[in-house]
């Protein structure tokens, strides 16, 4: 994390919301390691080259619709308007296993306009590693809470949580392809005295319903995103143009303009 950075000619302050990519990045369970292999190196031809072999759900990334719905956008076909706005940083505070209601999109600050972004901040960056934690007991949004989001039309839904649901709704749990964590159902039984299939019996509901909307989502926000919680802001994503691309990592960033001076939000 890096803090607020200034740019000296316009003023503008700009604020990291990725977390650092690279060899040893957190990789979701069922999935292998990045891998990273120095092709060409410094001292033996004087130039770094690196060869990579990843799963493109790493780090923040973004999912294109077609990760959950056949035939939708890829990441080539997301707009570059979609890519850039206005955004609400919504402050939501949740812990494990907690969901993100309609009712508590609603009641959160700033107000989401129609056509914002909108970034939904938990707390839960904070937990960012391989632990069975971050993965397993990370917060998410119902599908009551997607189909809020639809509503307002956002140009794209980022979240600082692994998934787009709670694990228990996602192949972590014991759903399709799934449980690839074994023991997930049996500790949230044993930490609530619930039962994981009966409260959380749809497989991504809420991603798919986001998905089938053709809005874009971003996962894993991170960096210095707590600067900028509970304001507005102006907020970039850069993903590839990937022809049939499901997801690719992103570099996220916000931006505030404190003299008001360049039509962009000033953070209040």
């Amino acid at each position: 994390m890096t803090g607020i950075v200034k740019d000296p000619y316009s003023g503008l302050e700009l604020i990291e919301l990725s977390h650092v990519w690279g060899h040893g990045v957190p990789s979701e369970p069922g999935q292998l390691d990045v891998r990273m292999q120095r092709a060409v190196k410094h001292a033996q031809h004087g130039v770094l080259a690196w060869r990579v072999i990843t799963s493109l759900h790493t780090g923040t990334h973004m999912n294109a619709p077609i990760h959950m719905v056949q035939r939708g956008d890829d990441l080539a076909a997301v707009s570059p308007d979609r890519l850039f706005g206005s955004a609400a940083v919504l402050d939501i505070p949740k812990k494990s296993w907690e969901v993100i209601t309609a009712a508590d999109l609603e009641a959160a600050t700033p107000a989401v306009q129609d056509g914002d972004i909108v970034v939904i901040v938990t707390g839960w960056h904070h937990n960012y590693s391989d632990g069975l934690e971050y993965f397993g007991e990370a917060p998410g949004l119902t599908k009551d809470a997607a189909e809020w989001l639809v509503a307002k039309d956002p140009k794209f839904v980022a979240v600082d949580t692994p998934f787009i649901d709670v694990p228990l709704a996602t192949s972590m749990g014991p759903h399709r392809g799934g449980p690839q964590m074994k023991r997930l159902a049996l500790e949230y039984a044993a930490a609530t005295g619930r039962d994981a299939k009966k409260d959380f019996p749809d497989w991504f509901p809420a991603h798919k319903t986001l998905a089938a909307a053709g809005i874009p989502t971003v996962e894993q926000v991170g960096g210095d995103v707590d600067l900028v919680k509970g304001k507005r802001a102006t907020v970039a994503a850069t993903p590839w143009k990937f022809e049939h691309g499901d997801a690719c990592p992103v570099r996220m960033i916000a931006m505030l303009d404190p003299s008001g001076n360049l039509r962009i939000d000033a953070g209040n």
